[in-house]
C-alpha cells in the first residue's frame, strides 16, 4: 500500500487544514452542563453502530465469501447490536466466477452472500454492496483487480446480479462501484478505465430502473482518501480527485449518482474538519461540486472505511492497547457529525490473517488468531464495547458546549431515558495534525518552509523544546503556528498520562432515575465484559451533578432510566355473596 502511505504522508506534512485551536478549557478539571429542556435534534445516523463486515481473509469453506467475517462473529453482532443500520460488504465477482465449473458450490456461495444481505434488509438496515473483482476472460490481464476489457459481458453480469438482489428479491442495497480504484493493489487501470467501468454499471442500473420502476442507489468511487486519484494527487489540486471527475463524468453521461464514498484512515479525530485550498471545509466543497453539476447537494456523503491508523498493518493501539482505538471512535464520530458527514461504516468486523496473500491487519473489532476452528468466534476488543455503548444512546441529541481539546460529551435522551457518553482521546500525532490543518493559512513560500521542517528531524526538536523557536528564520505567522503546535504537543504529553476530573450538571429534569455506568479503559483491551457498575438511585428533583475521573484513552457511558412509580396497594373487599352455608356458596358460584 505504498501509494496510500504517500497520501498519509501528505496528511502529516501539512497539506491539510482547519480552524484555530483554542486551549481555553484544556485544564485538569472540566465542567459540563446537560440541560434536558434544551432544543434537541433526532440522533444523527452517524452515531449508529455501522460497520464493514469484512474480516479474516480466508475460509476453508469455499462456499463462504473469503473476505467476509466468520459466521459466528456475524451472529454475535446481530444478536447484540442488530442489523438495522448501515453495513458494507465486498461482493467479489472474481471469486464467484472461480467456481463456475462447480455449479453447486457457486450456488452455495451466492446463497451465502444473499443470506447476510437478507438478514440486514429484513432487519430494516441498508447494505452498501461493493461490486469488485474482474472474472477471468473479462479483464485486460488475468487478475481479479484488472481493469475490465469486455465491457458488455461485465455489464450483463452486473445487471443480472442487481436484478436478482434488488428487483426480484427487493433487498435494501446501495451499490458501490469498486474499492480503492486509486491504488494499484486494488485496481490495475487508469482513471478513464474506472470511469468506463462506472458507466456500464450506471447504464445497467438505468435500464433496470426503467424496466422495473424500482429505484436502485448507485455510487462511488470509494477512493483511499477524498482527494485521491489514480495518479498522485494532493489537496492543493482537489479538482484532480477522482471524486470530482466522477461527479463531472456522471453529469456528462447522465449517469445515476446517489452517494459519494471514500476511505479515511487516520489518528486525527478532526480529519473531516479540514479546510480545502479555497479556505472552506472539503465536505462543503464536495457539496458545491455536486450542486455545480446539477446533482442534489445533499446527496449522502459516506466514509465507507475508517479506523484508527498509524500507517501500520499491525498496530498495538488496535491490539494490546485496543482501548486507544476504542476511545478514538466517539471522538471521530463527534467531529464527523460537526463536519456534516452523513454516514460511516467502520472497518472492519474481524481482523485479517492466515490468508494466501500473507496479509495480516488488526483493524477488526474482533480478533482472529490465524487458525480457523469450527467453534472459534474470536475475541471481542475494547472497540466492540464502544459500539455497544453507542447502541445505548437515546433517540435525541442534546446540545453540550465543549471546548476541550481531548475530552468530549455526547448527551442523548429518549422518553424516560437519558444516556451521556464521555470520552478522553489524545491524538498521538496531535501537533503534526494541527500543523497539517493550519498550513492552508500560509503562502506557498511559508508552506514550503514548514514542510521542510516537518520532513526533517528538526520538528521533533522544536516540539520537545530542544531547539529554540526564536532563532529560526521564519515569518511571524509560521512561528505562531509552530508555537501553537509546541503548546499542543505539551498538552498531549501531559494528558496522555493524567486523569481528567469531570463534573456534569443536569438541568431541566425531575423525578427519580436509576443510574448505571459503563466503562472502557486501559484495564481491558479484549474479552472485556460489558456490564454496568456503580448503579445507584438519583433524585433529579434535587440539584444533581455527576463526577467522574476519566483516565487517558477511556470512555464512560452514564445511563439513567426512570424509576417506575410504586404500584398502589389495592384494598381487598369482602365478598358479600359468601355465606356460612356451603350449599348457598355453591349456588352463588
Amino acid at each position: 500500500m505504498n501509494r496510500r502511505r504517500v497520501f498519509l504522508l501528505f496528511l502529516y506534512l501539512a497539506l491539510f487544514f482547519a480552524s484555530r485551536v483554542s486551549f481555553a478549557q484544556t485544564s485538569d478539571e472540566l465542567e459540563f452542563n446537560v440541560d434536558l429542556s434544551s432544543p434537541a435534534i433526532t440522533l444523527p445516523k452517524i452515531y449508529k453502530p455501522s460497520i464493514d463486515l469484512s474480516g479474516r481473509g480466508i475460509h476453508r469453506d469455499i462456499t463462504w465469501p473469503q473476505t467476509l467475517a466468520a459466521k459466528g462473529i456475524l451472529e454475535v453482532w446481530q444478536a447484540e447490536l442488530g442489523f438495522n443500520n448501515l453495513y458494507r460488504m465486498q461482493y467479489n465477482l472474481w471469486e464467484i466466477e472461480q467456481l463456475a465449473k462447480d455449479k453447486n458450490a457457486m450456488e452455495k456461495l451466492l446463497d451465502s452472500y444473499e443470506t447476510v444481505i437478507k438478514k440486514i434488509s429484513d432487519s430494516g438496515g441498508v447494505i452498501i454492496l461493493d461490486l469488485f473483482g474482474t472474472p477471468s476472460g473479462l479483464g485486460r490481464v488475468l487478475d481479479k483487480n484488472s481493469a475490465v476489457h469486455n465491457l458488455e459481458a461485465y455489464k450483463q453480469l452486473v445487471k443480472d446480479t442487481i436484478y436478482q438482489l434488488s428487483c426480484k428479491k427487493k433487498y435494501n442495497i446501495w451499490y458501490e462501484v469498486w474499492n480503492a480504484p486509486d491504488l494499484g493493489d486494488f485496481f490495475l487501470g487508469e482513471r478513464s478505465e474506472y470511469l468506463n467501468l462506472y458507466r456500464i454499471v450506471g447504464e445497467a442500473v438505468k435500464e433496470l430502473e426503467q424496466e422495473t420502476k424500482i429505484h436502485i442507489p448507485l455510487g462511488g468511487p470509494s477512493t483511499s482518501c477524498w482527494f485521491a486519484d489514480t495518479q498522485p494527487n494532493d489537496i492543493l489540486t482537489p479538482e484532480g480527485s477522482l471524486i470530482y471527475e466522477l461527479i463531472k463524468y456522471c453529469y456528462s453521461y447522465k449517469l445515476p449518482l446517489d452517494f459519494i464514498s471514500w476511505h479515511a484512515y487516520s489518528s486525527d479525530p478532526k480529519l473531516e474538519k479540514q479546510l480545502s485550498i479555497y479556505n472552506k471545509p472539503f465536505i462543503k466543497l464536495i457539496r458545491e461540486w455536486l450542486s455545480y453539476f446539477h446533482f442534489e447537494s445533499n446527496l449522502p456523503l459516506v466514509i465507507d472505511e475508517w479506523n484508527f491508523d498509524a500507517v501500520a498493518n499491525i498496530s498495538p493501539k488496535r491490539g494490546k492497547q485496543a482501548y486507544i482505538a476504542a476511545s478514538y471512535i466517539p471522538a471521530r464520530l463527534k467531529n464527523m457529525q460537526d463536519a456534516g458527514l452523513d454516514y460511516q461504516t467502520y472497518f472492519c468486523l474481524e481482523d485479517f490473517g492466515g490468508n494466501k496473500e500473507g496479509i495480516s491487519r488488526n483493524l477488526g473489532v474482533f480478533s482472529f488468531d490465524g487458525q480457523e476452528h469450527s467453534d472459534y468466534k474470536g475475541s471481542a476488543k475494547a472497540s466492540y464495547n464502544t459500539f455497544r455503548m453507542l447502541n445505548l444512546l437515546g433517540n435525541e441529541l442534546l446540545p453540550v458546549s465543549v471546548t476541550d481539546e481531548f475530552v468530549g460529551v455526547i448527551a442523548t435522551k429518549s422518553q424516560d431515558y437519558l444516556a451521556v457518553l464521555v470520552y478522553n482521546y489524545i491524538d498521538p500525532q496531535a501537533a503534526l495534525d494541527y500543523l497539517s490543518r493550519q498550513i492552508v493559512d500560509l503562502n506557498s513560500a511559508e508552506r514550503k518552509q514548514i514542510i521542510n521542517i516537518v520532513k526533517s528531524d528538526r520538528i521533533e526538536k522544536i516540539l520537545s523544546g530542544q531547539s529554540d523557536l526564536s532563532v529560526l528564520r521564519l515569518p511571524a505567522k509560521a512561528k505562531n503556528m509552530l508555537s501553537y503546535a509546541i503548546e499542543l504537543n505539551n498538552l498531549a504529553k501531559k494528558f496522555s498520562a493524567t486523569e481528567r476530573k469531570i463534573k456534569i450538571s443536569f438541568k431541566g429534569i425531575k423525578d427519580v432515575y436509576l443510574r448505571s455506568r459503563y466503562v472502557v479503559d486501559n484495564n481491558c483491551s479484549r474479552d472485556c465484559a460489558f456490564k454496568a457498575d456503580d448503579e445507584q438511585e438519583v433524585d433529579f428533583s434535587q440539584e444533581h451533578a455527576e463526577g467522574m475521573e476519566l483516565t487517558p484513552y477511556s470512555v464512560q457511558l452514564l445511563v439513567f432510566k426512570k424509576k417506575p412509580l410504586p404500584v398502589p396497594a389495592v384494598e381487598a373487599k369482602p365478598d358479600t355473596n359468601i355465606s356460612e352455608d356451603p350449599l348457598k356458596n355453591a349456588e352463588n358460584k
